[in-house]
């Protein structure tokens, strides 16, 4: 498992560490990673549908999926709650921008859900018994998580101004905390151990991580959870946002984890206005760092 947890970290922190300044580089990192992840989806469902007994596992995945998002949720919330009673946060009605086609986003969202049904397909019916999925996914995910290090260094964006922004910080150590108190309470009706628990609720929304960590350390079931789990985290932050956020800016940014700093940023800015983008991006970012550590962390104490 040690090894499993520096495969996860030693990518992710060697692209950190290198610098670039070639802006069409960086464009082709950015479609590079696009295409990885759903690539990566794509052999977390072919490993689903090679599965065996997976049509008698679907309820069992349903109930373990229903548990930790609405646990999640609830605790997420309720713990952003808290941190808006105590930091209180205001946002700009008249600074706020266009409203985005909701619609075309809700199916961006989607996306990732039928990269996945398509490799379930795939696997289920035209290759039972692929070989090497589990080693081509391995390989490919360490790939994206240097690409992913390399983006998050070269996002134009000051690690020291991100820890600075006092909102962000609180909002995103928030969410880590109300994560940990759902994955404990989760345990028993998960019947895995706690540190496994804990790995599950430390996606926060990145969910072509999670699904192929957990499902390369835990089995093709449990990553199948763990992604579902993510990205209802990501479509539920979209009609989420514009409802809370002139009400209780801390409880929409943060419930959008990892995300608020890429996909529901369009919505925090257009719902929010300029005032809630730092926080947004500052509360993402160091979501997204501590994403995979506390992942593979957790995942190495088994």
């Amino acid at each position: 498992m040690l090894t499993g947890a520096l495969l996860i970290l030693a990518p992710l922190f060697f692209g950190f560490m290198v610098s670039l300044t070639n802006r069409r580089l960086m464009t082709m990192i950015h479609y590079v990673v696009e295409a990885l992840v759903y690539f990566i989806l794509a052999l977390l469902g072919l490993g689903l549908g090679q599965m065996e007994g997976l049509l008698d596992q679907l309820g069992t995945m349903a109930g373990q999926v229903t548990a930790l998002v609405v646990l999640l949720l609830v605790a997420n919330l309720a713990g952003l709650w808290l941190f808006h009673r105590w930091q209180p946060m205001h946002t700009d009605v008249a600074d706020a921008g266009p409203r985005p086609g909701y619609g075309r986003l809700f199916l961006a969202g989607l996306k990732p859900l039928m990269a996945v049904l398509a490799g379930v397909l795939l696997g289920y019916f035209l290759f039972p018994e692929l070989p090497m999925v589990d080693e081509v996914a391995t390989w490919a995910l360490m790939l994206l998580l240097f690409l992913i290090g390399l983006q998050l260094r070269n996002a134009g964006l000051s690690l020291r101004k991100l820890l600075m922004n006092r909102q962000g910080l609180g909002i995103a150590l928030t969410l880590v905390l109300s994560s940990m108190v759902a994955g404990l309470v989760l345990i028993p009706w998960l019947e895995i151990p706690w540190h496994q628990a804990l790995a599950l609720a430390s996606g926060f929304g990145w969910y072509s991580l999670s699904g192929i960590v957990i499902g390369d350390a835990l089995g093709p079931a449990w990553g199948g959870v763990a992604f579902l789990n993510d990205v209802l985290r990501e479509i539920i932050a979209l009609a989420l946002i514009p409802v809370l956020i002139h009400v209780r800016p801390a409880m929409a940014i943060g419930y959008g984890g990892a995300t608020s700093m890429d996909f529901t940023l369009p919505v925090i800015r257009s719902s929010g206005g300029l005032t809630c983008v730092p926080v947004a991006i500052a509360s993402g970012f160091l979501l997204s760092f501590l994403s995979p550590v506390m992942m593979g962390v957790f995942l190495s104490l088994g």
